[in-house]
């Protein structure tokens, strides 16, 4: 058997190592194939079939077919299967969603059946065993999670009274730019040390002083990109669940060094404010200790609160910020649109003027910008796998329990049949249009929706408002001499730009007193 032969040798290949033993891989090969033979055959004959998709081989499904570039490739496939296509990823059977109609399926009318993860090796060991909102299953723990993180940490009315720490830090990294102007700058790093400034201000206080700006900043943005990148890997303790203690990509073992840095730093976080006693201390770590038991209906933990700094260190820093550098790279690739939108800038706060939060509302055409940003460039391309907790029937198919489900939220808007001009960054499109974040619309729902939509929404709108605003406003932005700015992706769990955006910023305010 050609097939098996090949596919056996393409898992030793997978597994990245010289000395597996063979006996290892002869009782995978054996057990996997009647697991395969199993699954096909113990369909119920009243149930409808599995969706379509491409052939696969014995032992290691699609995988040796999978390209890097997971929501480019999970988008031809579509074109190739349809709307709903099945995909063998070693043992595990992956579901892509690629229609708006099919989407509301999953996450609307069948929202209860999919609020569940199927989650990671890489999450369990980043998140304290997946104990943190992302990860957690759909229950009681979730519910309380949310709760605290939306109604509480979250919500306007505590983001509005820590709005002087946000314009702190983003008047640190104007007059950072304004310190290096004439000179390049690399803008996703500053971006990322911006937004990590505002979360861990406002987490606990602590902040990237201005000397170590360059040096640290890099190292927590390089920390933190290995972590997604751990979170978006295609892992073999995933597709064979039987082979999860050998780590033989060695994912967990990486992903367990940076999450005890983590968690070392959140310690000493947490044992320097017990000692503060909450004197003087309103940020959410104090928020955070101060919970009872009694407060909710499952206990608050040591474990939740650290798994929730973690979402918020980790979930919050590279999605804001990589956001604010596909948008500035946008605009700065169609100069049209980054002088119209200085023109409303100018017209709103004006040339004598520094950009405050409350302008933030007067911008419809920068909002149409940080719309149309997220329409081309989804901050999570397939968003979080969803996984159902029992079997149900979508676009006439059986999407079974336990099944990795992938929306790809990229492809749909980008889909020619619904969007006029779809590859074109043209935030025209959103100019009296009422498609907004809610979740509702599923023709476009980049923060995601349901049960399972973003947690973070308004922080995330606020950031990337202020800081882009603050950004076209105070500068001209223009490649190097020779430069040539290229907008291609990486694929990630979180979407990034292939090469980093390094831009030369021109002061354009008209003192030097408004960038200090």
């Amino acid at each position: 058997m050609p097939e098996l032969t090949t596919a056996i040798g393409g898992v030793s290949r997978l597994f990245e190592t010289e000395n597996l033993p063979t006996t290892i891989l002869a009782v995978v090969a054996v057990l996997s194939l009647l697991w395969l033979v199993w699954t096909l055959t113990s369909t119920s004959p009243h149930r409808p079939p599995l969706p379509p998709g491409p052939r696969s081989l014995p032992l290691v499904g699609n995988l040796l077919s999978l390209d890097p570039e997971l929501h480019t490739h999970f988008a031809a496939l579509a074109k190739t299967h349809g709307p709903i296509t099945r995909l063998w990823l070693g043992q595990k059977l992956g579901i892509l969603i690629t229609s708006p109609a099919l989407a509301r399926e999953v996450l609307k009318v069948n929202d209860t059946t999919f609020a569940n993860r199927d989650v990671p090796a890489a999450g369990v060991e980043a998140t304290y065993g997946g104990n943190d909102i992302v990860w957690s299953p759909y229950g009681d723990q979730w519910r309380m999670l949310r709760k605290i993180c939306v109604r509480e940490m979250l919500c306007n009315q505590t983001l509005d009274s820590v709005y002087s720490l946000r314009r702190q830090e983003v008047r640190n990294t104007v007059k950072h730019f304004y310190g290096h102007a004439g000179s390049p700058v690399n803008v996703g790093e500053q971006m990322f040390l911006t937004v990590f400034n505002v979360i861990t201000g406002m987490m606990w206080g602590g902040t990237v002083k201005a000397e170590d700006r360059e040096g640290l900043g890099a190292e927590f943005r390089r920390a933190i990109n290995e972590m997604t990148g751990l979170l978006g890997m295609p892992n073999l303790s995933d597709f064979y669940p039987g082979l999860a203690r050998f780590d033989l990509q060695g994912i967990k073992k990486k992903m367990n060094v940076l999450a005890k840095k983590f968690d070392g730093i959140f310690e000493s976080m947490i044992e320097q404010r017990r000692k503060m006693g909450g004197e003087e201390s309103k940020d959410f770590l104090q928020f955070l200790l101060q919970l009872k038991d009694g407060d909710y209906k499952t206990p608050f933990t040591p474990t939740h609160l650290k798994s929730l700094l973690m979402d918020m260190v980790v979930g919050g820093t590279d999605t804001t910020s990589n956001a604010v550098e596909f948008a500035l790279a946008e605009m700065m690739n169609q100069p049209q649109i980054l002088k119209k939108a200085q023109q409303e800038l100018e017209t709103v706060v004006g040339k004598d003027n520094i950009v405050e939060e409350s302008h933030i509302n007067k911008l419809p055409y920068l909002y149409a910008i940080m719309k149309e940003s997220l329409r081309l460039h989804p901050t999570l391309p397939l968003m979080v796998p969803h996984c159902p907790s029992e079997s149900c029937v979508i676009g006439g198919y059986t999407v079974p329990k336990g099944s990795r489900v992938f929306v790809n939220a990229w492809a749909i808007h980008r889909d020619p049949e619904i969007w006029e001009k779809p590859l074109e960054f043209w935030p025209e499109r959103f100019i009296d249009n009422k498609l907004d974040y809610s979740g509702n619309d599923f023709n476009y729902f980049p923060f995601g929706s349901g049960r399972r939509i973003c947690a973070g929404t308004a922080m995330a709108e606020r950031m990337f408002m202020f800081l882009l605003a603050s950004l076209i406003h105070s500068f001209d932005w223009e490649m190097g001499e020779g430069e040539k700015l290229d907008l291609s992706e990486k694929f990630g769990i979180v979407l990034k730009k292939k090469d980093a955006l390094v831009a030369i910023p021109t002061p354009r305010l008209s003192s030097a007193i408004m960038y200090d």
